[in-house]
């Protein structure tokens, strides 16, 4: 019996993103066969992307493939995890042209390369709905020593990698929203990069591993996902003072500002940064920046994990400064 038009449609879009994990057999199994080095860890997760909620239909399908692979690296980064085998379950309305698919592999392969990782199987589905694509990541680390989101204490250091808000302002332009706003064109191209294509924080694993209490992926927002770690302290529920003046803005949200656009503040927490945020000891703030110096990943510090539970963002005078928005929720409305 000849192969059916989804073997055949695997095979000439997926197969050869297979070819360097052995375990994958090819895509011509039903499962892929993973094992960790002795003593390691494998360390899992996953998270898709939806057509209208994480991208728009006429984005260019190698950079919706990239992203999605790119925000589960970010997750497996915050653990302190390397990335090495993914699955990848796509859901599609109609056969996509054979143009889409191809930009859409073009895409995957310069994931896979950028990011160490290989396609190990997965699933392709006809669905009524948007198109939909989710990736499971598999990544692995000694064992036990995963980084994990509960563990910060009082007096801990919070820091942030790269840049916040250079995602939703590159939204913001993709939906017209941010027309009137006096941004470079550097600026601007930065900001659609950042939206469509994020880049996981890669170099940190080192300094995590070493000094961090606590750490995750900044995917929902700053404040929102702050929040989320200091629910989780590990003598119980913590909060923590940020010094907005010491907040890393993406340099177009601060042009927005500086030129009087306060909706850009919004932004700052909006989501999909794709940045680390960890919590360091005091005694270990500089062994934590040298760290992540030497590992190409700078972290700026931006404030303090305190026992008084909640997240206040302060001004210069250590007044609280109002955010409409904490950050992005799936079920809120």
């Amino acid at each position: 019996m000849p192969a059916s038009s989804e073997e055949r449609f695997i095979a000439e879009h997926f197969e050869r993103l297979a070819a360097d994990l052995p375990g994958a057999f090819g895509l011509r199994d039903d499962c892929a066969e993973l094992l960790p080095a002795p003593g390691q860890a494998f360390i899992v997760k996953t998270d898709p992307i939806v057509e209208g909620l994480h991208f728009l239909s006429d984005d260019d399908p190698a950079a919706i493939a990239f992203k999605a692979l790119a925000v589960n690296i970010s997750d497996l980064a915050a653990k302190a995890a390397r990335p090495f085998a993914y699955l990848l379950a796509l859901g599609l309305p109609e056969r996509p042209e054979t143009a889409w698919m191809a930009r859409f592999t073009e895409g995957l392969s310069e994931a896979q390369a950028a990011f160490g990782c290989t396609l190990a199987g997965g699933d392709t589905d006809r669905v009524p709905g948007p198109v939909t694509v989710a990736v499971t990541v598999f990544g692995e680390c000694r064992a036990g020593t995963m980084v994990r989101r509960a563990g910060a204490v009082a007096g801990d250091q919070v820091y942030v990698t790269g840049r916040l808000g250079g995602a939703a302002l590159g939204l913001a332009l993709r939906l017209r929203t941010a027309d009137g706003w006096p941004l470079s064109s550097d600026a601007r191209s930065a900001a659609l990069a950042r939206y469509l294509r994020p880049e996981p924080t890669l170099g940190l694993r080192a300094a995590l591993r070493a000094h961090a209490t606590a750490a995750m992926d900044i995917s929902d927002g700053l404040v929102k996902d702050l929040d989320r770690m200091c629910r989780q302290g590990c003598d119980g529920e913590v909060g923590a003072n940020v010094d907005f003046a010491s907040l890393p803005l993406f340099a177009g949200i601060r042009e927005s500002l500086a030129a009087g656009h306060r909706e850009a503040l919004q932004l700052v927490s909006a989501g999909d940064d794709y940045e680390i945020l960890a919590t360091v000891p005091a005694a270990a703030a500089g062994a934590f920046e040298g760290l992540a110096d030497r590992g190409g990943a700078p972290v700026t510090r931006i404030g303090e994990i305190t026992a008084e539970p909640g997240v206040r963002v302060l001004d210069n005078s250590g007044q609280p400064i109002g955010l409409a928005r904490a950050g992005f929720d799936h079920f809120e409305r």
